[in-house]
């Protein structure tokens, strides 16, 4: 079956498989070069980028489908899952979307009339995901045909109301940066506190106190100096630091991880 057939049978009978008016956009962060990314996808049939995403299986658990979602686009498992906000209050998610509108997109002639299970009103449910971006191996699926990791300062206009996606998951990261094992998920497993401190400057688009910061985090027993050093240059070797993952969810738990 090539693409445009599966894009018809999807259309057709999806319904059987997937759940009318709810679907999932997946915000994948990764962290490259001391900047914070996003994976976007390009949309066959659109002039523009959009999110990850995709429907739930009829007997699928919401958490299932977001870790499935995520790991057909990224090759990876175990992954950092945050559910983070419900859509459906834009006008694109309130008006009605014409079927032909949509199948004339693919060159496709699938006999749909507006009553379709796909042009329905469809709320979405956001999560965000944080990646290894060294491990991560895109794949696309039969509505997408390309990739490419954006800046977070850099979006494009996106695709139906995504912006305010990627916005209100920006937001929230900043706000649980603190709350969650993030840098767990963003960093290498052994890093430097000035690799560290500029990946907290990085998503929270200020600078930090370089010796509070790292103070607060050893002294919350979030993470700990290795008996290693890195060798970067004459006269200069830092130590090596690696998080403590089990003392975060302890802390986590106790509530004495707290905002600066």
């Amino acid at each position: 079956m090539n693409s445009q057939e599966e894009i018809a049978d999807f259309i057709r009978n999806g319904s059987q498989y997937y759940l009318p008016h709810l679907s999932i956009d997946s915000v994948i962060f990764g962290y490259h070069n001391q900047q914070l990314k996003i994976l976007l996808l390009k949309w066959i049939g659109y002039n523009g980028w959009g999110l990850p995403g995709g429907f739930i299986q009829r007997r699928e658990p919401l958490s299932e489908a977001a870790n499935r979602i995520v790991q057909e686009r990224t090759g990876l498992e175990d992954l950092f899952l945050q559910q983070f906000h419900i859509f459906g209050d834009s006008p694109y998610r309130l008006q009605e979307r014409s079927v032909r509108e949509f199948t004339e997109k693919y060159g496709l002639d699938v006999g749909a009339d507006e009553d379709n299970w796909l042009f329905e009103r469809t709320l979405s449910v956001g999560y965000f995901a944080l990646v290894d971006y060294f491990r991560v191996s895109v794949r696309t699926d039969i509505f997408t045909y390309d990739y490419q990791w954006w800046d977070v300062g850099e979006i494009p206009p996106l695709l139906f109301d995504q912006n305010e996606v990627v916005e209100k998951a920006l937001a929230t990261l900043r706000l649980q940066i603190y709350h969650q094992p993030i840098g767990y998920n963003l960093l290498p497993e052994k890093f430097t506190l000035p690799e560290i401190h500029s990946l907290y400057e990085t998503i929270l688009g200020k600078e930090l106190d370089g010796r509070n910061f790292s103070k607060k985090l050893v002294a919350l027993g979030l993470i700990k100096k290795l008996d290693e050093r890195r060798a970067i240059g004459p006269h200069r070797s830092p130590y090596l630091y690696q998080f403590e993952k089990d003392a975060y969810e302890d802390a986590l738990k106790q509530g004495i991880v707290h905002t600066y």
